[in-house]
């Protein structure tokens, strides 16, 4: 995985895309559209042109599953590159990851960059605000730029000839300590990896995960473990809410409060934590053997916890 090599002073990519754009644009490279399912074309159709420029929104998107880049002059808007590398179900596809090429920008980038994304880099020579989405930064191979990556994609797929900084990976560990708050961690993991984050993460901490553990040393935003289908999420804090919501299969650890309307719509799985409102029909119960069997495997003192299902 890791290794040495020389930064290249320039972009080299003869079908890459350039646009300037005058002021930040929201979801660029995005591949949901603004969770286009949701609005259904009203904050933004797929066709529509970005601002002083000729090319779509869509044409940014196809250009890059085409494994061409794309170099944006200009700082830019919330969510770039949402999703990115994922072959999305709703617009036909598999739902799989699939390659793709990389994401200049020169300018400053704004909060969210990379919610769920699986594959691709991310380069960045201004100034990131937080929370990012699901990244880490490595060693960037081209002179000026930062370099960013999917957390899943270095777990899953194992990159060569990186160096990791802001965070450590040792056997089947990662640990991130760079100080960012981050959304979608552990995104659509579906391999046997701990991700270890030091601070508070905000939204969707886990979001699509099949396997593995994402644990946070700190609180968690609003839809914690949104949509989980196996696997664990641990939150070594407090919730916002909608914890759970949608969740498939696998374990919720709540070390604190996981706020309110817990486990909408929740189908399997186990839901542990010390406090929460939950939404019906689950409920508040007290634990079994089995139950707390669970929970000191995952090293945690049983008394004070309580089981929402």
């Amino acid at each position: 995985m890791f290794g040495r090599f020389k930064k290249k002073e320039k972009i080299s990519d003869e079908n890459m895309i350039e646009l300037d754009i005058e002021e930040p644009v929201d979801c660029l490279c995005d591949f949901t559209y603004n969770f286009y399912w949701n609005h259904k074309g009203e904050k933004m159709g797929l066709t529509d042109k970005i601002p002083n420029n000729d090319y779509t929104f869509q044409d940014l998107v196809e250009h890059l599953k085409k494994g061409n880049s794309i170099k944006i002059n200009g700082d830019v808007g919330h969510r770039l590159c949402s999703s990115m590398g994922v072959d999305l179900v709703y617009f036909g596809g598999t739902g799989s990851a699939i390659s793709v090429g990389n994401v200049f920008i020169n300018g400053n980038v704004a909060s969210r960059m990379g919610i769920s994304i699986r594959k691709g880099n991310i380069y960045v020579n201004g100034k990131i605000k937080d929370p990012i989405g699901n990244l880490v930064e490595i060693e960037s191979d081209i002179k000026g730029y930062r370099k960013f990556i999917s957390v899943t994609e270095l777990l899953m797929d194992e990159p060569k000839n990186i160096k990791l900084i802001g965070a450590n990976i040792s056997g089947k560990k990662l640990e991130i300590s760079d100080g960012l708050i981050r959304d979608t961690l552990g995104a659509r993991l579906d391999k046997n990896f701990e991700i270890i984050l030091a601070g508070d993460a905000d939204l969707s901490t886990g979001i699509l995960m099949k396997n593995g553990i994402v644990r946070i040393n700190g609180n968690a935003g609003n839809n914690t473990a949104a949509l989980l289908n196996g696997g664990t999420v641990i939150i070594n804090g407090n919730c916002d809410d909608f914890t759970a919501v949608e969740m498939k299969k696998g374990i919720v650890i709540v070390n604190g409060d996981a706020g309110k309307f817990l486990g909408p719509k929740k189908v399997s799985g186990k839901i542990y934590c010390k406090k929460g409102s939950p939404i019906h029909p689950i409920k508040k119960q007290k634990l079994d053997i089995e139950d707390k069997k669970i929970l000191q495997e995952y090293k945690f003192n049983p008394n004070g916890f309580f089981k929402f299902d």
